[in-house]
């Protein structure tokens, strides 16, 4: 799977540790930023992600912060991305089976690293449950397409 990762500085540390993971685990892995602890503004790297998730240039995406809720907002303002937060491994499994979560946001500071690949391990192994979830997935994707400034 081509799965994309970025992160500010307070999320850098894991965003290294999960990118070897997933290459440990024959994932190609495309890092968005930072490269570094220096404070950063985490739109910037995570926004890329979010654009390369829903053009399809990747399957799936990883972001990575303090908390994870700015990263979570700033991925989901882009139409045709689902980001869910995260922060035990049934929020990841539900996010997937019933919401098609194709990004995740995490927060270093909150959850420790043996969860976050944890996490991470459901979120790219878990399918989409499909069935009464598809409609669902559907009127989100509507409201995107009719809310779109573009």
């Amino acid at each position: 799977m081509r799965v994309g990762v970025g992160a500010d500085h307070a999320g850098f540390r894991y965003k290294e540790r999960v990118k070897d993971w997933l290459r440990q685990r024959g994932h190609e892995v495309v890092d968005f930023g930072t490269d570094s602890e220096k404070a950063v503004d985490y739109p910037l790297y995570v926004r890329p992600v979010a654009r390369a998730v829903a053009s399809g240039e990747i399957e799936r995406g990883l972001v990575f912060g303090g908390s994870g809720n700015g990263e979570a907002i700033v991925a989901n303002r882009v139409p045709g991305v689902r980001c869910a937060y995260c922060w035990n491994e049934v929020s990841a499994r539900l996010g997937r089976e019933h919401n098609d979560a194709n990004m995740i946001a995490l927060g270093e500071r909150l959850v420790d690293l043996e969860t976050t690949l944890r996490i991470v391990d459901i979120f790219v192994n878990t399918p989409f449950q499909g069935g009464r979830h598809r409609q669902r997935i559907r009127l989100i994707d509507e409201v995107d397409q009719r809310e779109d400034p573009a």
